[in-house]
C-alpha cells in the first residue's frame, strides 16, 4: 500500500544527498580499485564544507551479500600524518571517515576511519542529542575484520611525503554491524550513510563530505546521506 503522506523523517531524508549502491560479487581489496566491479557505479563528489584546502575528493560505494565496499580518491599535496597506530586518534591527521547508521530508531552508528598509511579506527558511537562517545569493538577478529588498503600517487607512502593524491579502498562486513543493524540489507532497503575526509595541509583542518548538509559536524547523524541498496 502506498503511503499518502511522508513522515517528517522521510521528508528530511528526501532532501539529503542520495545514491544507489550496486550489488556485486565479493572481490579483493587492493587500494588501487583493480576490480571491474567499480565500473558499475560513478564517482560521487565530496565537496569541501569548511577549511582552506581546495582539494578534489570523490567516493564510490558498492555492496555484496556480505558487506559494503567503499573507494575514496583524494587529491593532495602532502601526507600530513605520522605513523599513528591502528585504533589511534587518526582524525587528528589526514584521514578518510565513513559512517553507517542502519537503524534510524536508535542513535547508534558505526564509524570507520582510515589514514593514508593504512591505519584504521573502528568504533561504535552512541549519540544522545549531540553528546557522544566512541566504543572500541570487542573480539574484532576473523569474519568481523574489515579489509582495507591504501595507495599513494606522485610520491612515497610515508609521513610528510610530497604527493599528488592518495586512495583508500575498504570493505566493512555486515557481521561487524550486528547489534547496530537489525539484519543485512535487501535490495530496495535504504541506510543512512556519510563519507568524509579531513586534510591538514593548511595547518587548520579542511573538511569534505559526501552529504554536505552535515557541514563540519561529522556526527550530525540526522543529516547523513541516503544509500539505497540496488538489485
Amino acid at each position: 500500500m502506498t503511503k499518502a503522506h511522508k513522515t517528517p523523517q522521510e521528508k528530511k531524508a528526501a532532501d539529503l544527498t542520495s545514491t544507489v549502491a550496486a550489488l556485486v560479487d565479493d572481490f579483493t581489496v587492493t587500494g588501487q580499485a583493480t576490480s571491474a566491479a567499480w565500473r558499475k557505479v560513478k564517482w560521487l563528489a565530496m565537496p569541501r564544507v569548511s577549511g582552506p584546502a581546495p582539494y578534489g575528493t570523490r567516493v564510490k560505494m558498492l555492496y555484496s551479500k556480505t558487506g559494503i565496499y567503499v573507494l575514496v580518491d583524494c587529491v593532495d599535496r602532502k601526507l600530513s600524518c605520522t605513523r599513528l597506530p591502528a585504533m589511534g586518534d587518526l582524525f587528528k591527521e589526514d584521514v578518510v571517515e565513513f559512517f553507517i547508521w542502519p537503524d534510524t530508531e536508535r542513535p547508534l552508528y558505526l564509524e570507520y576511519e582510515i589514514s593514508p598509511l593504512n591505519s584504521e579506527l573502528v568504533i561504535l558511537v552512541p549519540n544522545q542529542k549531540g553528546s557522544f562517545c566512541g566504543w572500541l569493538l570487542w573480539h574484532y577478529e576473523d569474519g568481523r575484520l574489515t579489509r582495507h588498503a591504501t595507495t599513494v600517487r606522485g610520491g612515497a607512502r610515508r609521513p610528510g611525503a610530497t604527493v599528488s593524491g592518495w586512495m583508500a579502498e575498504f570493505f566493512i562486513p555486515f557481521s561487524l554491524l550486528i547489534g547496530v543493524a537489525g539484519e543485512n540489507p535487501r535490495p530496495g532497503d535504504a541506510w543512512r550513510i556519510n563519507a568524509y575526509r579531513i586534510d591538514y595541509d593548511a595547518g587548520e583542518p579542511t573538511h569534505y563530505a559526501w552529504c554536505p548538509a552535515t557541514g563540519a559536524n561529522f556526527h550530525d547523524y540526522e543529516r547523513f546521506g541516503v544509500v539505497t541498496f540496488g538489485r
